[in-house]
């Protein structure tokens, strides 16, 4: 059995196989949760096969950056099957990966945990993790709980538990986010907040709990991947064309 997400509602729902080939493409993967150098084994059913039209999976990490992209043929009854390795440094964040599944107008996607890599480093106690690496901070009047990255606003969000009005300085590395030019405090824009170079001093009032730092992000991470993609739409462009010119040729 295995978990599939159906395309028309976007839920989780759990499906026998004999349910699961009646819908238009399905999703699944043997397991939930993996470690950092496991195989992933992801399979799938289309209801109507289109000839000379491949399957395209893209993989999309914890920060909505994309991990892996591949294409592949459906069997004659619809059936399609891969393999993907967690090994490797795209791969080396821990938390929820996407796995999307197009074909045709037709797509599809499902959601698994990986674990036991970046997310397990400590950092000293006047530090918090974000991303690969530490980040310095010094706090009165509450304390830091976590912080996470917003890769779709470019920004860092610092969760904060605030006993009282206080003042959090923060520097991130400048790996990661370089160029700040806004702080949000509880999502408003703080006009309070001082900015030096990739150090902000943001004053903050008792009860506040999200500290938003807005800049640009240096994440070298897809070179190899942004060629991936060009050869994967130039394949997928083809596919098309050739289909599209096929059935507007007449028949005698």
């Amino acid at each position: 059995m295995l978990v599939v997400l159906v395309a028309i509602v976007g839920t989780v729902s759990i499906a026998s196989e004999a349910h699961a080939v009646n819908l238009p493409l399905t999703v699944g993967t043997d397991k939930a949760e993996y470690s950092h150098d496991s195989t992933i084994t992801v399979t799938g059913q289309v209801a109507s096969v289109i000839t000379g039209v491949p399957v395209t999976l893209t993989v999309t990490n914890p920060m909505n950056s994309i991990v892996t992209i591949d294409q592949f043929n459906v069997a004659s009854d619809g059936s399609f099957t891969t393999n993907m390795s967690t090994a490797g440094n795209l791969w080396k964040y821990d938390g929820t990966y996407t796995i999307k599944v197009n074909y045709g107008s037709l797509d599809n996607f499902i959601a698994v945990e990986i674990s036991g890599g970046v997310g397990d480093a400590k950092c000293d106690s006047n530090e918090v993790r974000v991303l690969e690496a530490c980040a310095s901070y010094d706090i009165s009047g509450g304390q830091v709980i976590s912080a996470t990255v917003n890769k779709n606003d470019n920004s860092i969000i610092i969760n904060i538990n605030a006993d009282e009005d206080g003042i959090l300085t923060f520097s991130p590395s400048t790996s990661i986010q370089s160029g700040i030019f806004m702080v949000l405090v509880d999502g408003e824009e703080s006009d309070d907040a001082e900015i030096n170079d990739n150090t902000v001093i943001v004053p903050f009032l008792a009860g506040t709990e999200q500290i938003e730092i807005i800049g640009t992000f240096v994440i070298p991470e897809f070179g190899t991947i942004a060629a991936m993609i060009l050869a994967v739409a130039i394949i997928s462009i083809v596919a098309i064309s050739a289909k599209s010119r096929l059935s507007i040729v007449p028949r005698f």
